[in-house]
């Protein structure tokens, strides 16, 4: 629970941290002079843009919400992505290949959050809350009152047959 929500906390500022790591990558692993317009003008801006839309995708989230924590889908497919972003920002000789698995993890990001959000979003699923499941937490949805006025053993159905 407490690696979750450590990833809830840390989608925000790594929509920051990553696009920095790879202009710091730059300058410490003196990558070529034209990787630094690719830089600049496309990989920055994506992962920073990219990371704010997968971010606020995943908080608007109920249970995300509600928890304020993110689940183990998300923190595989983040992980992934920031990894391999990571390994991008090195700009060693297997640069093409991370860079294309990045993408790859970046669409998967995409794809992972967007399924999450439809299954929470039409009700397809029920996360059990993590409140009320220890003791001294209180439940978040409240208990149903009983039924006042109802009469016990007795049921009658009917049924409409149209002809």
């Amino acid at each position: 629970m407490a690696l979750r929500r450590a990833f809830y906390r840390w989608l925000l500022p790594a929509a920051f941290v990553l696009p920095l790591w790879l202009l710091v990558g730059y300058m410490v692993f003196q990558a070529n002079v034209w990787a630094i317009l690719w830089l600049l003008f496309l990989a920055m801006p994506a992962v920073f843009v990219g990371q704010l839309i997968f971010t606020l995708m995943v908080r608007s989230r109920p249970s995300v919400r509600r928890n304020r924590a993110v689940s183990t889908l998300d923190i595989a497919a983040f992980g992934t992505w920031h990894v391999l972003t990571i390994l991008v920002g090195l700009y060693s000789e297997w640069f093409p290949l991370f860079l294309t698995l990045s993408i790859i993890a970046g669409i998967g990001v995409f794809v992972s959050s967007m399924w999450q959000l439809w299954q929470e979003a039409t009700g397809a699923r029920y996360e059990t809350p993590i409140d009320g499941i220890f003791p001294g937490t209180r439940s978040a949805a409240p208990k149903p009152a009983p039924a006042t006025g109802s009469v016990d053993g007795v049921f009658i159905v009917t049924e409409k047959r149209e002809p």
